[in-house]
């Protein structure tokens, strides 16, 4: 390769290599928002508290985490809830009032409504039936170079 070749190839190589390094930064940034709600989903994950730890703006994490994660920030944490809502209704004797306070949810009434729309059972039918279900889990964001 000729310096000529060199330098008409120089802007597109310096756009790759920056790119490569907001994506390797988006991954990890994404990473950081899940590791934090996960580890606050027994207390009331917001969106505002995860941009605050991870230190940028909530319309920036907003965007990211849709767009890595494929889903709203609201949905992930709805989703994660109930999947370990329905966990401990199968592995615990937990009472249905104290697993709905647990994960943070305003009443049993609330509750109830949410775990039918996901689950197709209110939780004392599910917890009877004990049926097979569609576990919501932790997203993992894979690292891919290019």
């Amino acid at each position: 390769m000729n310096f000529t070749t060199s330098i008409r190839n120089y802007p597109f190589n310096f756009v790759k290599i920056v790119l490569q390094g907001v994506n390797d930064l988006s991954a990890k940034t994404i990473e950081n928002m899940i590791d934090w709600v996960e580890a606050n989903l027994k207390n009331e994950p917001t969106l505002e508290g995860m941009s605050d730890y991870v230190g940028y703006s909530s319309f920036y994490c907003s965007a990211k985490f849709h767009e890595v994660v494929g889903i709203s920030f609201k949905e992930y944490v709805m989703g994660r809830k109930l999947t370990l809502a329905a966990i401990d209704l199968r592995e615990t004797k937990l009472k249905i009032i104290d697993i709905a306070v647990k994960y943070g949810f305003s009443s049993n009434e609330a509750f109830s409504r949410a775990f039918y729309k996901r689950f197709g059972y209110n939780p004392s039918q599910f917890r009877k039936a004990s049926p097979q279900f569609s576990r919501f889990d932790k997203s993992v964001i894979s690292h891919t170079t290019p």
